[in-house]
């Protein structure tokens, strides 16, 4: 079908067409060349005195390329082998900044190409070998970036001390390069070079202030980025032997590792058809922070250019490090029943990683994303086959906490479900409980969890009605620690607990109305009761540590002995209150009664027990101490206890360590003690876990260690 024809007036006005020279074309399209011309935000970091802080930056793209370019001049310089020096300077105005270096300079009759000419340069031979016959490495690549800035300048001067003509020469370009001045070669003393003073052009940038901050972060990424290469700007030196593994060091200090350092060489025929080699260096170092759940962080430079959106070489990496990783622990992950997900891999890790490779390919002249690369792929293929052994090898601990992130994320998972099927369950009527009359103030009852039918009774008739009630164990709670949630929520005396509390496992204790705001174990002076107390401990830690800083959960003292006396019953919680009482002149004691347990109490003893306001309250000064020390101590390996509490070479920890209760009874102590005498486990653990293990508990039984050690000094002497 033929196009239709439209219906015009006789003459219609046209879209003038004009021609446009490169100044006036880069100067108002300027963000075709160093991208955005207005201040964004960007998540970054900054240099502090010896550590780096992330955080998110005002940054200005076009101002910062601009430069940068001229600093990118010198890099390439220094990769042709010819600068050892770069000295920065951003004067008091905060605008004018100068840029130096040592290198060997070019012919100063070229300074206006170079500088006022687009597609001008030494660098647009891509297939150009240096003597040893590999590709250069480069950054500049376009012939665009040193003019540009000059265009966009307002002042521009360039002084070339030339080494093979042993002349100095300068070009000063003004308002873009309008106005050109230059002065009379001569000869030089000193070194050679080229050094530029620019101030960026206010009618392009807008605000031709530099931020000093970001420029000083940029001279040290390049620093770190170029051992040996020295950078000086106003007045500070940077200079590091060990490139970014020395950045990955200031970045996580012990935490940092190496995760490898090589060369990938490969070879390819030109569009001649001539042969050439090529040359790619990879440097990966990581940072890991077994205890952050913060998501992975990268720092990456292409040929020192710093690739702020990512790119290839961020996949590539990350991919190959997860792969290996899920590739060792597919049978542990299969044992223990989990699924492990990126993240569990990825949290709280930090990957630095620099490559220089011939000719990397970007999205565009800012250079802040790097595109796929055959070779690259082929070449970080080859380098994490080669180091990721090494790196699972040494970092047991690491795959450790990987497979315990995933146990994790399946119980939170499991919590959720738990979340909902608790909120039922604290509407269901719970026929044990022995319930407080209280219905308004809910906050001043105190819930008793008593050991056995026989406490209960005693409790029933010496208890304050009103604020207090009870509810019975049926023997020894279950050890959550090696229970699934289901198992729990299955578990008939835990379900009962929670729905007379209020509490709901998911859902944090401060968050919601409880109708016990004090919950007081009662058990057996003995170590059956002991064992009680850090079993229902390890319950209420494993899913409400809250409780535990409120200040909530407590336990109560039953007294040992009865004392009758002429002036009435005294009681004594321990053999020395007992001496105590016998030592005393003004009472005469008529009748001593030892109870075994809280059955054979009377009720005058069981009032007596009831009536205290508060009770031994067990707290924690610190929440991931107490969180290790309950899986030592509850946890499937018994060689763990063993080592904590049975190592020869070493003073027996304090078994209050559990959650350093102010007073832990002696029936505790024993308690524990008892559940370290366990089979010894089939898997040996490692030195350095026992070691930590042992740590965690000094640091919470230093004053008891201390004791012990001069006790026993005092014996052997």
């Amino acid at each position: 079908m033929a196009i239709k024809q439209v219906s015009r007036a006789k003459k219609v006005k046209e879209a003038e067409i004009e021609a446009k020279d490169q100044r006036w074309h880069c100067r108002n399209r300027v963000t075709l060349v160093f991208g955005s011309n207005d201040v964004e935000e960007l998540d970054t970091y900054t240099y502090t005195e010896d550590s780096l802080e992330f955080k998110t930056v005002e940054f200005h793209q076009a101002k910062s390329k601009a430069i940068e370019e001229i600093l990118d001049n010198c890099i390439d310089e220094f990769y042709r082998g010819h600068v050892t020096e770069v000295k920065t300077t951003l004067k008091d105005d905060g605008k004018t900044v100068i840029i130096e270096d040592n290198g060997i300079g070019f012919p100063p009759n070229k300074a206006p190409m170079v500088y006022t000419e687009f597609r001008t340069g030494s660098k647009f031979k891509d297939q150009e070998v240096d003597s040893k016959g590999f590709l250069f490495r480069t950054l500049g690549q376009n012939g665009l970036g040193a003019a540009a800035t000059c265009l966009t300048s307002d002042l521009f001067k360039v002084t070339i001390k030339h080494h093979n003509s042993k002349k100095e020469q300068t070009y000063t370009f003004e308002d873009g390069a309008l106005k050109t001045k230059k002065s009379r070669p001569k000869p030089f003393k000193g070194h050679s070079g080229v050094k530029i003073e620019l101030l960026l052009a206010k009618e392009v940038y807008k605000d031709n202030t530099i931020n000093a901050e970001l420029l000083r972060k940029r001279i040290i990424d390049l620093a770190y980025n170029n051992p040996g290469l020295k950078f000086t700007f106003n007045g500070e030196s940077f200079v590091f032997k060990k490139g970014l593994y020395e950045l990955a060091e200031r970045m996580g200090g012990d935490l940092a590792q190496l995760l490898g350092e090589d060369k990938f060489i490969y070879e390819g025929v030109n569009i001649k058809k001539k042969k050439y080699k090529a040359l790619i260096d990879m440097n990966v170092s990581l940072v890991l922070n077994k205890r952050s759940e913060e998501r992975e962080k990268f720092i990456s430079f292409v040929n020192s250019t710093p690739t702020y959106d990512g790119g290839f070489h961020h996949d590539r990496v990350k991919r190959l490090f997860i792969n290996h990783i899920k590739e060792k622990l597919e049978r542990q992950a299969k044992k223990e029943k989990v699924t492990l997900v990126d993240n569990d891999i990825l949290a709280g890790v930090a990957f630095v990683i620099g490559v220089i490779m011939p000719n990397p390919r970007f999205e565009s002249q800012t250079k802040r994303k790097l595109v796929r690369d055959k070779d690259l792929d082929k070449a970080f293929e080859d380098f994490m086959g080669k180091h990721m052994p090494k790196f699972i090898r040494k970092n047991k601990e690491f795959l450790e906490v990987i497979i315990e992130r995933a146990k994790a994320r399946q119980r939170f998972s499991a919590l959720k479900e738990a979340s909902k099927k608790g909120k039922k369950q604290k509407k269901q009527r719970v026929e044990k409980l022995l319930d407080a009359n209280e219905r308004k103030n809910r906050d001043r009852c105190t819930l008793f969890i008593c050991e056995g039918d026989s406490a209960i009774g005693g409790l029933r008739s010496a208890r304050n009605k009103l604020y207090q009630g009870g509810i019975a164990l049926k023997g020894k709670p279950m050890n959550v620690t090696q229970a699934t949630i289901k198992d729990v929520l299955n578990n008939q005396e835990f379900s009962d607990i929670m729905s007379s509390i209020g509490l709901v496992i998911g859902q944090r204790a401060d968050e919601t109305p409880l109708r016990y705001n004090k919950i007081v174990f009662l058990s057996d002076s003995d170590v059956d009761g002991g064992h009680i107390n850090t079993l229902l401990t390890n319950f209420f830690f494993s899913f409400w540590p809250e409780l535990f800083e409120m200040g909530a959960v407590q336990f109560a003292k039953a007294p040992l002995f009865e004392v009758i006396t002429d002036k009435g019953p005294i009681y004594a919680e321990s053999n020395g209150e007992l001496e105590s009482v016998k030592n005393r002149k003004d009472i005469k004691i008529k009748e001593i009664q030892r109870n075994k347990g809280l059955g054979e109490m009377s009720p005058e003893a069981f009032k007596y027990v009831l009536s205290r306001e508060e009770y031994t309250k067990i707290t924690t000064d610190n929440i991931e101490d107490a969180k290790d020390m309950l899986h030592t101590c509850f946890g499937k390996d018994t060689q763990l206890r063993k080592d904590l509490l049975l190592d020869e070479e070493e003073f027996t920890p304090d078994p209050d360590a559990i959650l350093k209760a102010k007073k832990m009874p002696s029936s505790v102590q024993d308690a524990v003690r008892n559940m370290a005498s366990g089979k010894k486990a089939k898997k040996k653990i490692s030195k350095k876990t026992a070691k930590t293990g042992k740590k965690t508990a000094k640091k919470a039984t230093k004053k008891v260690t201390k004791k012990a050690a001069k006790k026993k000094a005092s014996k052997k002497k």
